[in-house]
């Protein structure tokens, strides 16, 4: 099992930027990919990116590619997810999650991550 803790949350203004770390430990190795989702107010949760073990290969949602950058270090112990250009339909709550290896490709399939964070609130004010 991987433990996974977000942090980097926080308020900020329309069209500024902000970037999340997602901390993991345990039994990384036992992962394949790690993808960050988000819960707007209201709303079911939704894939925003992933990247894989190796770190050779993103994806993202259409509603943030071209602003929205993740990435992993090179200990494979955190994942980033750099946000710019926010907007205020960006505001939700941001989970990093953790697929188990196993899987081939890339997926934002919310049912491939058995591993989650306990979130963090991010609010762009207008």
């Amino acid at each position: 099992q991987v433990q996974l803790v977000e942090s980097g949350g926080g308020l900020v203004q329309a069209g500024n930027s902000l970037r999340l770390s997602c901390a993991a430990s345990g039994r990384l190795h036992s992962t394949h990919a790690t993808a960050w989702f988000r819960q707007p107010p209201g709303k079911d949760r939704e894939f925003v990116a992933a990247i894989n073990w190796s770190a050779d290969n993103t994806i993202y949602a259409d509603s943030v590619k071209g602003r929205f950058t993740i990435s992993r270090t090179n200990t494979k112990t955190t994942v980033y997810l750099q946000m710019n250009s926010l907007k205020p339909e960006d505001t939700a709550v941001y989970y990093c999650a953790a697929t188990p290896r196993g899987y081939s490709d890339l997926s934002g399939e919310l049912a491939r991550y058995s591993s989650w964070g306990q979130g963090t609130q991010v609010i762009v004010s207008s």
